[in-house]
């Protein structure tokens, strides 16, 4: 999933950028999903409908996701560096995380 602020049409943009083939990322939700408080949005992972035991989120500041804190993993913000590569970073801790899910029967469906 992929989870922005953006409105809708910046998020499609995006998408056509990292899933060309329409391939790897199942759904988006934009600015639409999120929740508006006092002219700020923030990111509701309910809205995903799965376990939130099972949801980690990576973003660049917390103020996304102040309901679900626990769930987050800072990542720093990108900025359009082609070669920026801070996300490989993660893998070693996103295979871990994937192997729980495993372990734990969760993602009956595929998915954690």
């Amino acid at each position: 999933f992929i989870y922005t602020t953006a409105k809708q049409d910046y998020a499609k943009k995006l998408l056509d950028v990292l899933d060309p083939r329409k391939k790897l990322i199942r759904r988006c939700l934009s600015q639409s999903d999120c929740v508006c408080s006092q002219g700020c949005y923030w990111k509701d992972l309910t809205r995903l409908g799965r376990d939130l035991a099972k949801i980690v989120a990576l973003d660049h500041t917390i103020q996304g996701f102040p309901a679900q804190a626990a769930n987050w993993i800072p990542v720093p913000q990108w900025c359009g560096d082609p070669q920026d590569e801070e996300l490989l970073h993660l893998i070693p801790l996103l295979g871990q995380l994937g192997q729980a899910v495993r372990t734990w029967g969760w993602g009956g469906d595929g998915c954690p």
